[in-house]
């Protein structure tokens, strides 16, 4: 069994920023033309990519983290062990999303929030980035 001291060690390992699936994200609205700003600060949340001109804000959500609800998604899951732990930490976490969400509508932002298990077709998703960048302003 591992000890609290190593569990901590590994946790302290998982990044916030810069992951592989943001990473896939940027390249990809990169090499379509737009431009953007990373973890703005002065953007509630402090999304993955911000366009501000646009008023419009990336979030690339890890499955498991954001606890992703699609029938779809084998990615998110509770674990087995110590599970009232991860479900109240996972349920924090939804919750933060939303609020942050709201906050951003009432802002004047429009938001696009894209998983992880998205990044699977990059076809799609570019698709669904270009409707959400070039669509006007609501």
């Amino acid at each position: 069994m591992e000890t609290r001291e190593h569990v901590s060690w590994r946790m302290s390992r998982i990044r916030g920023k810069d992951t592989k699936p943001e990473l896939t994200v940027r390249r990809l609205a990169y090499a379509m033309g737009y431009r953007y700003r990373l973890h703005c600060k002065e953007v509630k949340g402090k999304p993955d990519l911000v366009f501000k001109g646009r008023r419009k804000a990336i979030f690339v959500h890890g499955c498991f983290w954001h606890s992703h609800e699609s029938a779809d998604c084998r990615i998110a899951h509770i674990p087995k062990s110590n599970s009232e732990f991860w479900r109240s930490k996972l349920d924090r976490n939804k919750s933060r999303d939303e609020m942050v969400q709201r906050a951003l509508t009432d802002a004047g932002w429009t938001s696009l929030v894209i998983w992880e298990c998205q990044l699977k077709n990059l076809e799609t998703l570019a698709v669904a980035v270009r409707a959400f960048l070039d669509s006007p302003d609501q």
